[in-house]
């Protein structure tokens, strides 16, 4: 489905590699033999996947704060990258509620620095940015999913700074780089991502995982929650595929949502309870879970993406289901769990989706 060769010798430039998502991205560009450079602060968990994986010898590994624009600017001087995919961020709900200010000023002056250097550099023939299924003003509707032409007006900090972030690519696109630039520009704002190497705070496998390793209940805090979970590497593979076809055809540049099938849209229960089996049945073990909201900050009851545009664009679809995705997840953390390989099944796992 996934065919990375178009990335060898490619230069490119990550924002945020050194996250879940990041990390990914940079183990299968380095298999796909491009040249990374990476640009982030510190691996934002302990433990880390960026450094499980092995990936800052791999790789230019660049610690940087996209709000710092002299410095991004040297950055982009320096390698003068063709591709440019932003994924930095403050990615985590309940924490933008914590800390908004530092939300806003990294999710969207992060990307107005980011762009500014795209604006400023013409080396640059493709540019991603990485935003979420959170964008949209959720009106709860559970008929359909959101279009891409739909209102974006985020609710929380974190998802209305990057409905701010998509706002600024776009006037970026028509003040600047619609016609004065041969640089392709795309936002993509995909479902939640579920993945092996997810140690973040406030997220379910991570929270299940943590749980099943001390051999504890998992505590749910909204089990009735309709998300569109997909594999991390879903989307990671799909931005490659996006800013391949747009370096070759700027026509294909917009703005595309990215998720799975309207019946792996599942709620956090379920989720947890499929997760339960897979690891009951492949360790031997008896994790279960429970329902506790703590009376947390405000989270939508229920989000769903319509991907129509993205599969009549490119003829796309999911690889893998959220059944095959958790299998995945448990195979990886239960061989962290033994001290196994980390590259060598993240490596399997990313050869696997790409046949």
């Amino acid at each position: 489905m996934y065919d990375l060769s178009f990335y060898r010798d490619k230069n490119i430039l990550i924002t945020g590699h050194t996250g879940f998502k990041g990390s990914w991205m940079c183990k299968a560009l380095v298999m796909a033999g491009a040249k990374v450079t990476g640009y982030a602060l510190e691996a934002p968990t302990k433990p880390s996947l960026f450094e499980m994986a092995g990936l800052a010898d791999k790789i230019n590994h660049v610690i940087g704060d996209v709000r710092d624009l002299s410095h991004l600017n040297q950055v982009f001087d320096e390698i003068e990258p063709e591709i440019v995919i932003h994924m930095a961020a403050q990615p985590i709900v309940r924490e933008s509620y914590i800390n908004p200010v530092y939300t806003y000023e990294t999710n969207v002056m992060g990307t107005v620095n980011i762009l500014e250097c795209v604006r400023t550099h013409s080396c640059v023939r493709s540019f991603i940015n990485v935003t979420t299924d959170k964008v949209y003003l959720n009106r709860e509707q559970e008929d359909r999913g959101y279009r891409e032409d739909e209102e974006l007006n985020g609710y929380d900090p974190y998802s209305n700074s990057k409905s701010c972030s998509e706002l600024v690519t776009s006037s970026y696109f028509k003040s600047f780089l619609a016609n004065e630039s041969d640089c392709a520009i795309t936002t993509c704002r995909a479902g939640n991502v579920i993945g092996g190497g997810d140690f973040a705070a406030d997220r379910i496998i991570p929270d299940c995982v943590r749980a099943a390793a001390n051999k504890q209940d998992i505590i749910v805090r909204n089990p009735y929650s309709t998300r569109p979970y997909q594999h991390v590497l879903e989307p990671v593979m799909t931005y490659l595929m996006i800013a391949k076809a747009q370096y070759n055809d700027r026509s294909l540049q917009g703005s595309y949502n990215i998720g799975p099938d309207d019946e792996d849209c599942w709620n956090t229960g379920d989720i947890t309870t499929a997760f339960c089996d897979k690891w009951n049945k492949m360790r031997g073990e008896n994790i279960c879970w429970v329902n506790k909201n703590d009376g947390g900050p405000h989270e939508a009851r229920f989000l769903k993406l319509d991907c129509t545009k993205v599969k009549k664009t490119f003829g796309w679809q999911p690889v893998w289901n959220v059944d095959t995705a958790l299998d995945k997840i448990v195979e990886w953390y239960s061989g962290y769990v033994d001290g196994a390989d980390i590259v060598e099944i993240m490596e399997n796992q990313i050869r696997e989706i790409c046949l």
